[in-house]
Order: C-alpha cells, then sequence, then structure tokens
C-alpha cells in the first residue's frame, strides 16, 4: 500500500503563486510517475501535471503550461507543484496520484494506482 499526503493548498488571489507538496510513504513503495489532477465542482477530474520517477520526463496540461512547474526530490518522496499566475479558473481540489505501472506520465485517471486525499486550491478575482 502507497499513502499519499498533500499540503499546501488554500485561499489566494488572482496573480498569486501556491506551491503543493505530496509526500509519498509505505514499505512498498515504488514509483515510475507521479502525477497532480484537479476536479472542479460539478466536473471530471482533469489532468495536471506528470513527471517520471527517473529520466526527468514532464508532461503538462495546455491551461497549466508556462505558470505550473512540477518536481520531485526522491530523496524524500516528495512531488511538488509550483503554481504561478493562478486564476480563478484554476479553482479546484488538487490530488497527487501514482502510476506503479508505466514509465512515460499518462493523462488518464484510472491509470493511476494511489491518490492521496485532495487539497482545496481556490483563487479569487
Amino acid at each position: 500500500q502507497v499513502q499519499l499526503v498533500e499540503s499546501g493548498g488554500g485561499l489566494v488571489q488572482a496573480g498569486d503563486s501556491l506551491r503543493l507538496s505530496c509526500a509519498a510513504s509505505g514499505r512498498t513503495f515504488s514509483s515510475s510517475v507521479m502525477a497532480w489532477f484537479r476536479q472542479a465542482p460539478g466536473k471530471e477530474r482533469e489532468f495536471v501535471a506528470a513527471i517520471a520517477w527517473s529520466g526527468g520526463i514532464i508532461k503538462y496540461a495546455d491551461s497549466v503550461k508556462g505558470r505550473f512547474t512540477i518536481s520531485r526530490d526522491n530523496a524524500k518522496n516528495t512531488v511538488y507543484l509550483q503554481m504561478n499566475s493562478l486564476k480563478p479558473e484554476d479553482t479546484a481540489v488538487y490530488y497527487c496520484a501514482v502510476d506503479l505501472h508505466v514509465v512515460i506520465p499518462t493523462t488518464t485517471p484510472s491509470r493511476y494506482d494511489y491518490w492521496g486525499q485532495g487539497t482545496q486550491v481556490t483563487v479569487s478575482s
């Protein structure tokens, strides 16, 4: 079992920045890809960004490209999402996810095996 604990969400104004963290743990933990998804009220879960455990392969959704940066610290088993120039449309619950089956980041939620509890990000105008 892999456990993911997210933190860093909050209420900010448009143009502000936030840094989300996702700490992974578990005796069987071994991750090839970690990703961030988000879900706004009344909408399906949406891909945000993903990063391979090795190789430095990164993928972003078009809606966040140039504003968000995903990174990892393997020694701490932690993945980060630096969010700059936040917009009201970024408001959502942000989830961390782990895919243990592939090396190349994927964008489909069903591909991911483990999920965090989510952290709320609210951006006001």
